[in-house]
């Protein structure tokens, strides 16, 4: 949600009128296009917003007012005011704040992964600030520490002594802005007045950009420790105030990144032992230098050894005993700066040379070690960590101490690091808001004198229990001193619980985390209102403590397990009125809470009285959190090949194929062509030859082997620069050798044909396909309608036909797209057994089979049921005695021992070399066996050749039988299940699915398997977290320091929906949400972009089609019928229609972000109702809506309308746009919802997504004025704009209709929702009169739309009831 959506009470607009009234005089609707007046800037403008002090309010307004492209920047000139200026920068800020484009105008983003931002600033942080050191000799010792830095510095001074005197200023600048800055900041550290304190927060903020990217790390870190701006920073007034936490937590962060142990020149992170050593070598040149000059005061610390000293404690003991003079000379022998230039105003004081001394030479904790000390499991002090609350309020007016996803990373383990607490940071957050959600329901109350607590709401995700008792506490393992593990029991009273409330705690499975609350009134609240302290927070929520647990078992109320009784007494089974819940608790807490205890502090578990859970996806945040921590702590590389391009330095294309040494020459594309004219079409530029000689056209399968040929010679010109020129413009050629080979025949059955490719690739697919069959890194953008799933599942099927050894791991955010693309790969020529589907969701595939772990293994089996019958048909066929049929290593040996001499026997007498075709067929020994195939097994008039193919076929036939029963028998030899599915996932499988999340809760198991794979292929790459992105990378363990993956296939767009991340600070200041697919896009790694959509009309893909490059229609879109056709009764295929307030009121919020619009819920279900009159089927209509609310009102109006009526019944799904991204439908209804302002409909990838959700029909409902005016959205409100913003219907048409789009037609106008539910009312009594006359029934209620989330019926449950009662006031109309 971006920083618009913050909306407060829409009384509050009020606010914004003055700043409206200025737009309407100076710049709504028109654009400036002669200078802007200065008074207007300075008066009305700059002093309001300094008087006011620069609210992001305000300047949201006057940015969604468009000052900016209206008014500011087209008045800007070389005379402009430096107020003019300021405002220009204000506004492009808080355009990037929201994450709203500004490159059409040549602005940047102030940051420094913006390319303008680091070209400007990199001559500023450049060898040239060395000149600052305190000494040569510093300088000198930098020197020859990175001897690879001498080159530069050389060519530096050079540039210097070479230089005019105007070209030595700027130079003299730019090696002393930094410096200059860094100076400042540290005198200003003792000021702490509110301005400086914010300055003050900035400038850390930039300095840990700086320190937190090699290229600006590289020179800046040295003169950071040289001025000993970190001690200068600890021991300043402003570190030393209580109220600066936040300058405080920047310290800490900007002091990790300036210590992190990697090599400043190279990049290369120091191991644990390297960083070991670095610091043995520190403290060993301290004692040479205490030994030789210090003997009488330092001499236990040059004899002690290193362990003993290397504490700050101990450092500071030994180093104070040195007088003044002593320590300035001390830090002299080190290199260390003892004086500061005359005007900077920092006194070298004692403490800061101590200070100084001290922090150089102590062991520092490394970030794996504070990695491995956070703990993954929340308690009340993490979740209101004061950190993290004041993240919570984030509006962009101060800094962050969170550290930044950012375009580069110092090494893989920068990035885990910042990875985990970010994605700890926003769990806690999830988890506390739930929560605070979750105890608002439940309205808790006093009960009695004795100050119990009493409960008078309702939370379906939430209980009250009495206190846990814990019935086991393990001892420690060796090594940790926390219990091995804590086990408790839970008693649940779920007698009052509706069955699927109910059911739903029955469902909680082993391992889920539950959290059990301490919940206090909430009455008191109010007398702790003020500051960001952990009491305060808690005390407005009423969370007293939190304790997590993982679940154990599910048991009912006598002790018995409910998934045995479940499984045990099916339908029959009783719900039990009690549960008892066997948990965990979380050991270090237990362990921390004693301790607590002893001391005479309260029982934690005996004040615990609400027990809550959480949805299956939001809750795998503990399993997700510990495979991050894992991974970081486990230092795993990424693939050589890949590294620099992971971590953004070098190349940004190295890693694709053309660059890498192992290119395959020659590949083999098989079906991917379907003739030899689709090779010419898709290879523009290239020479296309076929290597067969005698044939210039042949059919597929095709081989494609790259060659580069010298372009031919330019003809002569008689002028000399015109042959230059021609020169100049000769390139290589590729040249594209074709080959092909005979496909094998499988047998005589039709089930023996392979599955062919039916698809006509375009070029840019093709290029595609090519890219992700070859070794290295393909990303493959997919604007809507573009095929990247088809381009997807091609890639897989020519790597497992071309690299049989090989193994590809296929990932997707959702099951949905998940099950999109397995559903393709299934409809290829692969062997299903070697297809596996891990995780939940692959229920939803639209297949018999089941392609779990489970079902595959109870596929194998059903198999061998089935071959081995076949072998009994194969004995019966030789007249084998014996019961071959028992088992596999029967079959086996009656492979060898029977089948097999029969083979040679018949080959023998084939290949004789008089033989004829009928001698060879009547040798044939297993016609028995054949005689279910097509006859004639052998038709007439066959050639040798062909007859010999033919019993090659029926020979690889019975191969694969006996190939496929020595696979299978590994499943009779294990016994358990576990061990079965366990040995398919590591022997059997070739191409292995999942989501991304499983494969984040999964990753500490599956490598311990054995499991191994070569290539990764995800779709929706662009919807999925870096760090998601990046943990199937490390799917299993590294051979030879590395992990062994030779492909790594992204498909998708970053101009739709990215991550969904809840908190708007790790959202919009951390990037959070950055994939990295996107990440590699703007690195400016190659992409191969889709340009042609098969999806939409090209009139609605023509709304979207303005964000991609170059998109174009398919021939399909613009020649089939059912795109010619019109959309039966109605004028337009797409139109945006306008709906003013319905009974005074236009969009409401319940709660906050909560939006909701009943008159254009009442608009949708109007149309869909009017839709289902003329009959077009349910299936094909979706109704999406931008807001979760408007999702749930629609669907409440639905029910009252709809869901009974067996002429309507209900759509296909109705839902939010972001949880339709990936899905489409013929017809899609579109509520637009806000009315007061746009809201997060101005990110323009929500635009795209919801504007390419349909094909033949978008109806978008919404307020013209609000929309028309966003800039952002200005290109499709425009296409929108030219069509009436009324909806108009046209008669006497059913569906479908044989009226072409472009056919003239006469139309109605409807004129409100009242009016088109009058419309529907007389065509619905019309319908029902017509059926009575006819004597036909009432048609079936056709129930297509999907089953509603459950967050999705909490939503419902939260209407209020003035909204249900106008919901309901159309009854009598419709």
């Amino acid at each position: 949600m971006s920083v618009s959506d913050q909306d407060p009470a829409i009384d509050s607009l009020d606010e914004e009128k003055p700043w409206k009234s200025l737009a309407q005089l100076h710049w709504e609707g028109t654009v400036t296009t002669t200078g802007v007046k200065n008074q207007v800037i300075k008066n009305e403008i700059w002093d309001v917003l300094e008087k006011e002090g620069f609210p992001s309010r305000s300047l949201q307004t006057l940015e969604n007012l468009q000052i900016l492209e209206r008014y500011l920047w087209p008045g800007y000139s070389e005379a402009s005011t430096n107020h003019h200026v300021l405002l220009v920068v204000l506004i492009v800020t808080a355009k990037c704040r929201e994450k709203l484009p500004v490159w059409s105008m040549g602005f940047s983003a102030p940051s420094l992964d913006s390319g303008i931002v680091r070209k400007e600033c990199a001559p500023l942080v450049s060898i040239g600030i060395w000149h600052n050191l305190a000494t040569e000799a510093a300088r000198e010792q930098k020197l020859a520490q990175y001897p690879q830095f001498k080159r530069p510095w050389r060519a530096a001074t050079k540039k210097y002594e070479a230089a005019d005197e105007a070209t030595k200023a700027r130079l003299r600048f730019e090696r002393g802005w930094l410096f200059a800055l860094m100076i400042d900041f540290a005198a200003r550290l003792h000021e702490l007045t509110e301005e400086n304190i914010i300055y003050c927060e900035r400038i850390m903020e930039f300095l840990t950009d700086l320190e937190s990217q090699l290229p600006t790390r590289r020179y800046v870190n040295t003169l950071t420790k040289d001025l000993h701006l970190l001690a200068l920073i600890h021991l300043s007034p402003m570190f030393k105030f209580e109220g600066n936490g936040l300058f405080r937590d920047l310290f800490v962060l900007l002091r990790h990144f300036v210590n992190f142990p990697v090599d400043d020149s190279t990049g290369t992170q120091y191991t644990q032992l390297q960083s070991h050593e670095a610091h043995c070598a520190n403290l060993a040149r301290l004692q040479k230098l205490a030994l030789k000059h210090f003997k009488d005061k330092l001499a236990i610390l040059a004899l002690n050894n290193y362990a003993s000293i290397d504490r700050r404690e101990d450092l500071d003991d030994h180093l104070k005993q040195l007088t003044d003079d002593e320590l300035s000379t001390l830090c002299t022998l080190l290199h260390l700066r003892i004086i500061y230039p005359s005007g900077a105003k920092i006194q070298v004081t004692r403490q800061v040379l101590l200070e100084a001394l001290v922090s150089m030479h102590e062991r520092r904790r490394t970030f794996r070690e504070v990695v491995k000390d956070l703990s993954v499991l929340p308690t009340e002090t993490s979740l209101y960590d004061p950190t993290l609350l004041r993240n919570e309020h984030y509006d962009g007016d101060r800094s962050l101490a969170v550290p930044k996803i950012n375009l580069q990373y110092l090494s893989v383990g920068d990035f885990l690091w910042r990875s985990f607490v970010l994605y700890r940071c926003e769990s806690f957050f999830a988890v506390r808001k739930e929560m605070e959600e979750t105890i608002k329901r439940m309205q808790p109350r006093e009960s009695g004198p004795g100050g119990g607590v009493a409960f008078s709401g309702f939370s379906r995700m939430a209980i009250p229990i009495a206190k846990p008792a814990i019935i086991d506490v393990a001892p420690p393992k060796v090594g940790h001193e926390r219990p091995e593990f804590v086990r408790a029991e839970i008693g649940l009273d779920v007698r009052r619980l509706a069955d699927s409330v109910r059911r739903e705690w029955e469902s909680l499975k082993q391992d889920d985390v539950i959290f059990l609350l301490a919940v206090e009134p909430l009455e008191g609240a109010h007398r702790l209102t003020n500051g960001h302290s952990t009491q305060a927070g808690q005390a407005r929520s009423g969370l007293k403590f939190l304790r997590t647990a993982e679940i154990v078992q599910v048991q009912d109320g006598n002790g018995r397990p409910i998934r045995e009784n479940i499984d045990r007494d099916g339908q029959g089974y009783r719900r039990p009125q009690r549960l008892r819940l066997l948990v965990n608790l979380d050991a270090t807490a237990y362990k921390s809470d004693n301790e607590r205890k002893s001391k005479g502090t309260i029982d934690v578990y005996e004040s615990i009285n609400v027990i809550v859970r959480r949805k299956g996806r939001e809750n795998n945040f503990k399993r997700v959190l510990e495979t991050i921590q894992s991974l970081a702590l486990a230092d795993i590389p990424v693939p050589g090949w890949l590294q620099d391009v992971f971590l953004g330095y070098g190349d940004p294309n190295g890693a694709t194929y053309s660059r890498l040494e192992n290119r395959l020459k020659s590949l083999d594309l098989r079906d991917t062509f379907l003739n030899w004219q689709h090779i010419v079409e898709s290879l523009p530029g290239k020479v296309v030859q076929s290597s067969k000689e005698g044939a210039d056209e042949f059919g597929p399968p095709y081989v494609l082997e790259t060659c580069t040929i010298e372009a031919p010679p330019p003809p002569k010109s008689s002028k000399k620069h015109h042959s230059d020129d021609a020169e100049v413009s000769r390139q290589p050629t590729e040249l594209i050798k074709v080959s092909t080979y005979s496909t094998p025949n499988n047998g005589p059955y039709l089930t023996d044909l392979p599955k062919v490719n039916q698809i006509r690739f375009t070029p840019m697919q093709v290029e595609a396909i090519t890219s992700g069959t070859q070794p290295g890194l393909t990303v493959i953008v997919g604007p809507p309608g573009t095929g990247k799933t088809d381009v997807a599942t091609q890639i897989i099927n020519n790597i497992y036909h071309d690299f049989p050894k090989q193994r590809t791991l296929l990932i997707a955010h959702s099951n949905q797209a998940l099950n999109q693309l397995f559903q393709k790969i299934m409809s290829l020529d692969i062997d299903e057994h070697h297809l596996l589907r891990l995780g939940h969701g692959e229920e939803d595939l639209e297949t018999d089979v089941s392609y779990s772990k489970h079902g595959r293994v109870e596929s194998f089996l059903d198999n061998r049921g089935r071959y081995l019958a076949e072998v009994g048909r194969l004995a019966a066929n030789l007249e084998a005695p014996g019961a071959h049929w028992n088992s596999c290593e029967t079959a086996g040996y009656f492979h060898s021992v029977y089948v097999i001499p029969a083979w040679s026997k018949f080959w023998d007498n084939a290949n004789a070399p008089n033989v004829t075709v009928d001698e060879i067929i009547n040798s044939f020994p297993f016609y028995p066996y054949f005689q279910d195939a097509p006859q004639p097994l052998f038709p007439p008039s066959l050639t040798k050749e062909q007859t010999r193919d033919i019993a090659a076929g029926c020979q690889r036939h019975i191969d694969r039988m006996f190939i496929e029963l020595e696979k299978i028998r590994p499943f009779e030899i294990l016994r358990t299940s576990r061990d079965r599915a366990n040995y398919l996932l590591v022997k059997e499988a070739r191409i292995i699915a999942m989501t991304s999340t499983h494969a984040a809760m999964r990753r500490q198991e599956i490598p311990d398997l054995g499991f191994h794979y070569d290539n990764v292929v995800m779709e929706e790459a662009a919807q999925i977290t870096e760090i998601e992105n990046f943990i199937p990378l490390a799917l299993q363990n590294p051979k030879n320091n590395e992990l062994p993956v030779q492909r790594v296939v992204l498909c998708g767009d970053h101009l739709q929906n990215s991550p969904i991340i809840q908190s708007l600070a790790f959202r919009q200041f951390a990037n959070l949400e950055q994939s990295l697919f996107l990440r590699l896009v703007r690195l400016g790694v190659s992409t191969i972009n889709l340009d042609y959509q098969g999806r939409a009309r090209p009139s609605i893909a023509k709304l979207y089609k303005w964000r991609y490059h170059r998109l174009e229609n398919l021939p399909n879109v613009l020649t089939a019928a059912e795109f010619r056709q019109a959309n039966a009764g109605f004028r337009f295929d797409h139109q945006f229609i306008d709906v003013p307030d319905y009974k005074g009121r236009g969009e409401s919020q319940p709660t906050p972000h909560y939006f909701q619009n009943l008159g254009e819920a009442e608009y949708a279900v109007a149309i869909y109702q009017y839709m289902r009159l003329l009959g077009y089927p349910a299936s094909k209509i979706s109704i999406l809506a931008m807001y979760a609310g408007q999702s749930a009102l629609i669907k409440d109006v639905l029910n009252h309308r709809c869901a009974k009526n067996r002429l309507f019944g209900l759509p296909k799904i109705v839902t939010t746009v972001d949880k339709y991204q990936g899905e489409q439908n013929d017809y899609v209804i579109l509520s637009l919802t806000r009315t007061a302002r746009i809201g997060y409909l101005r990110d323009i990838r929500r635009l795209t997504v919801a504007l390419s959700r349909a094909r033949l029909g978008l109806y978008i409902l919404g307020r013209r004025q609000v929309f028309k005016s966003c800039y952002e959205l200005s290109e499709a409100f425009e296409q929108l704009s030219q069509r009436p913003d009324r909806l108009m219907v046209t008669t006497g048409e059913m569906f479908p209709t044989q009226r072409l789009l472009d056919d003239e037609v006469k139309s109605t106008e409807m004129v409100g929702v009242e009016h088109l539910g009058e419309y529907v009312y007389e065509m619905t009594k019309a319908k029902i009169e017509a059926l009575k006359a006819s004597g036909q029934g009432m048609p079936a209620v056709e129930q297509t739309m999907e089953v509603m989330e459950l967050d999705e019926a909490d939503d419902v449950m939260e209407l209020d009831d003035e909204d249900d009662a106008q919901s309901e006031e159309l009854d009598d109309v419709l």
